[in-house]
């Protein structure tokens, strides 16, 4: 069950008075300092806790950053988006066309506020602890400033990821340092790592302590893989003022980078303290608030029952408040209708991560088809929780900041590129694909990827896509990755075939044949995307390669009353009068070309807002990166 840290955090800041600007790009000082909070753990406590109100804001993590950071990739994009409307403040977040203007961002008490604040908030836990803590004979108080140190490195990469060079605040603000200036990533990302490396040694492994028995708590394991994170970052491609381009710094220089993320990695497997469990037990906790440490989630952004978007964003949509939910949401954003047929139709993350249904507008709803452009995530799901949401827009479920898997696939990642060894990396990528595909087409996998360097990366490529999308980490792994452009620009060629029935899709049929499952015996030809249940469960014929519309109609299922057919591809409609058709295409021009409008790689990151330009003392501009 969850622990009530945001009541403790707003604890915290009913007792230090915390007041904040909006008037510049980060808060003023508070009152949060002094022996007569920082000595005693239950006191700093509270205050590293309330760095947590930060990310469930309005408009921070919980509304802004969360559901549009990540959207577009060549995995995931925002569902209904459209070239037509490419100017659309909410479509513009992901198409690559983002203004300083947006009116989604451009408010004073929006994400890139709300991620100083925390960050202010860090400082002064950071500045507190280290004068009155007593860190060298009290352990909890100094798991407790590696909480507040990691916390800071988390908010200030995704500060980089989103708005590439920012403003440096490693310490609390004050009359002499109220504005500031961009400052050279490279040398925050230096921080970054060293800061994370000092954390390691105040923080306990999970359930070594207490304190470290939850997801929603640091540990020692999530330091280890946040800094293999943002070594990789670091290390990698990044848009700057001279171009996109690896980093200058000798410091970060690529092989370095790997080998921070290959030692972090492999010492949190060896540590033994985390657990794969299997793909799809991983979501189902998550949905059920289940944040006992040890499993695959490392780390969680935590939210109370009454915060977060998480679910509304990227769960299976609900038309109505039925029998799972209070809320008619979900669905926000989506996969690309095309990542369906990336992975193998033996792959189990297929159906648990991509959702071609959602449930009906009924109180007591039942699954059924959305249009080909507009699939949900089925890795987040209503359905899979515990209780009901509780609130209008928010349904309280952690947003899962770190897992295991990604430590996996890192150091299988780190050690081909640094050592060159794919029997080696081989090692670390086998246990995330045994557990998603029967065991000849694991091997058949090893073969193919262990043939070189090049083919092993290829599959590292290709296998973060399929085991991570819908989790924010694809547009960052494409852009450090110097590729974003290539794999774009490929994920459109594939929408405009499937659009077309055409290339690697023009095997498929136009319709869909589908019905409601009266019992949990499941017709082997179709395709069922969770647990069967009976009255409510859909299974669906017509989406693999091969399968025809002739065998769809002579499943019969349109003759039933719990059964229909759809059209999937096209659409054909004979007016009436004159008996002329006209055929539509269901994933439109529209929609394929909205994916991205202008060149990724020299748009990859969002222009720091107006508002926040104009507070900033001449300081900031919205669009100049640094190139040095």
């Amino acid at each position: 069950m969850k622990t009530s840290y945001i009541k403790l955090a707003f604890l915290s800041l009913s007792l230090a008075g915390l007041t904040t600007s909006c008037d510049m790009d980060a808060p003023t000082q508070s009152s949060l300092n002094g022996e007569s909070v920082f000595s005693i753990y239950s006191l700093a406590e509270a205050e590293v806790m309330s760095i947590h109100v930060s990310f469930g804001e309005t408009n921070s993590y919980r509304g802004r950053f969360l559901p549009f950071y990540g959207v577009n990739s060549d995995t995931e994009w925002i569902n209904g988006i459209v070239k037509s409307m490419e100017t659309d403040s909410k479509y513009s977040l992901g198409n690559y066309n983002t203004l300083s203007d947006n009116t989604q961002m451009n408010t004073e008490n929006n994400a890139y506020a709300k991620f100083y604040e925390g960050i202010e908030r860090a400082n002064l836990a950071i500045q507190g602890i280290r004068q009155y803590g007593n860190i060298e004979s009290n352990k909890d108080m100094a798991q407790l400033l590696g909480e507040a140190i990691t916390l800071r490195a988390l908010i200030y990469n995704d500060l980089i990821k989103a708005w590439g060079d920012v403003p440096a605040r490693f310490e609390p603000n004050n009359s002499d340092n109220m504005y500031k200036p961009r400052c050279n990533r490279d040398s925050i990302y230096k921080v970054l790592l060293a800061d994370l490396k000092e954390a390691e040694d105040y923080c306990y492994w999970p359930n070594e302590n207490t304190i470290t028995k939850s997801t929603e708590r640091v540990n020692k394991s999530f330091v280890k893989a946040l800094r293999a994170r943002i070594a990789l970052y670091a290390g990698g491609y990044g848009l700057r003022g001279d171009g996109y381009r690896l980093s200058k710094d000798p410091d970060l220089a690529p092989a370095k980078m790997y080998q921070i993320a290959k030692d972090e990695c492999l010492d949190i497997i060896n540590s033994g303290r985390n657990k794969l469990g299997s793909f799809k037990e991983n979501f189902t906790k998550l949905c059920q608030d289940d944040v006992t440490a040890g499993g695959e989630s490392i780390w969680e952004i935590p939210f109370s029952a009454g915060r977060g978007r998480v679910l509304y964003t990227w769960g299976v949509k609900h038309e109505s408040a039925d029998q799972y939910t209070a809320q008619a949401n979900g669905g926000v954003n989506g996969p690309l209708p095309t990542l369906f047929y990336d992975y193998d139709k033996d792959d189990v993350r297929r159906n648990i991560t991509c959702v071609p249904y959602g449930w009906s507008k009924e109180e007591k709803s039942v699954q059924e088809l959305r249009s080909i452009d507009k699939w949900c995530f089925g890795k987040l799901r209503y359905e899979w929780m515990n209780r009901k949401v509780t609130s209008t827009n928010d349904d309280g479920v952690n947003f899962q900041y770190m897992r295991l898997a990604d430590v996996y696939l890192m150091a299988a990642e780190a050690i081909n590129q640094l050592d060159n060894n794919q029997a080696e990396a081989w090692k670390y990528m086998e246990p995330i694909l045994s557990r998603a595909l029967p065991a000849d087409k694991v091997e058949a996998l090893k073969v193919k990827y262990t043939a070189s360097k090049e083919a092993f990366q290829n599959g590292i490529v290709d296998q973060r896509a399929l085991e991570f999308a819908g989790e924010q980490l694809r547009k960052a792994d494409l852009v450090r990755w110097g590729i974003i452009d290539q794999k774009m620009a490929e994920a459109k060629k594939k929408l405009e075939d499937l659009s077309n029935n055409t290339g690697a899709y023009a095997d498929l049929p136009n319709k869909l044949y589908y019905k409601i499952l009266t019992s949990t015996d499941v017709d082997p030809v179709g395709n069922v995307f969770d647990t069967p249940k009976a009255g409510e469960t859909i299974i669906v014929y017509g989406l693999e390669h091969g399968d025809t519309d002739e065998a769809g109609k002579a499943l019969g299922w349109d003759n039933e009353s719990t059964g229909g057919s759809k059209s999937w591809i096209t659409t054909t409609k004979v007016d009436e009068k004159t008996g002329v058709s006209t055929t539509t295409k269901n994933l439109s021009d529209d929609s394929v070309n909205g994916l991205y409008v202008v060149q990724p790689s020299t748009h990859c990151l969002w222009p720091i807002w107006d508002t926040f330009v104009a507070s900033s003392n001449g300081m900031l501009s919205s669009f100049d990166l640094l190139s040095d």
